[in-house]
């Protein structure tokens, strides 16, 4: 199986300002920000990632930095991992924007939700997807990837493995520079091993060639969905709540 870490990206000042950020180019990763994608860099740097990949937006250009620096590997630029495309709401702030009629939709029925002059959440959910079974299909199996995204894109392919219909999609937290991991097996099995998380991180274990070929003969449907034996177990210690 691949195993994709998702990551996203450290805070910025327009998140304590309630303000949507978008594309908007310019926008730094703050002190704590910084301090958040260091830490995150540290988490990772005993996995043998093998490449690295970032929306484009600047935020996540300088959490990808971290990673890259502590993994000794270039960072990938992907449109797709890109954020939402928010149109004329870009650069307004939540408040006023709360107070549109659309706004009921994107928190309640956001699978109708286009925002003006930008993307339908749908489609979004769908170009994320798109781009991680990509990734799994260029790699090779048993290869970690990290991917540096944005929160909404980030729990919109969550909820499509999870199974979770894309109206409740809100309601999975993805905190600044947690990390959420997902194992993709070339014959469609998925494991979401863990959520938000900022807990240590452990390398996968090797697998004993003899052990495996027996277990392959035996249970040849448990080792297709053994996925979460490739970045630690299911639970997770260090979740926290967003824009903290």
């Amino acid at each position: 199986m691949t195993t994709i870490l998702l990551v996203r990206h450290g805070e910025n000042d327009w998140v304590k300002k309630h303000r949507l950020a978008g594309w908007i180019e310019g926008i730094h990763l703050n002190e704590n920000g910084r301090q958040q994608a260091a830490d995150a860099a540290a988490r990772l740097v005993s996995l043998p990632v093998n490449a690295i990949y970032s929306s484009p937006v600047l935020r996540c250009r300088e959490t990808a930095d971290f990673i890259a620096e502590a993994q000794g590997l270039p960072v990938n630029l992907l449109d797709a991992v890109g954020e939402v495309r928010y149109g004329e709401w870009e650069g307004k702030k939540i408040k006023k924007l709360a107070k549109k009629k659309e706004w009921f939709a994107v928190q309640f029925y956001p699978s109708r939700m286009k925002f003006p002059g930008g993307d339908t959440l749908r489609g979004v959910q769908t170009r994320g997807v798109n781009a991680l079974e990509t990734l799994a299909q260029t790699h090779k199996e048993h290869e970690i990837i990290v991917v540096v995204s944005h929160a909404d894109l980030i729990k919109l392919v969550l909820a499509h493995y999870l199974g979770v219909h894309i109206d409740l999609f809100q309601r999975i937290i993805v905190s600044p520079a947690s990390v959420s991991v997902l194992h993709l097996a070339p014959n469609g099995v998925v494991r979401v091993g863990r959520i938000n998380d900022d807990g240590p991180l452990k390398p996968p274990a090797q697998p004993n060639n003899k052990d495996e070929k027996k277990s392959e003969k035996k249970q040849p449907a448990e080792k297709a969905a053994s996925a979460d034996t490739a970045v630690s177990p299911l639970n997770h210690s260090g979740a926290h709540p967003p824009n903290s």
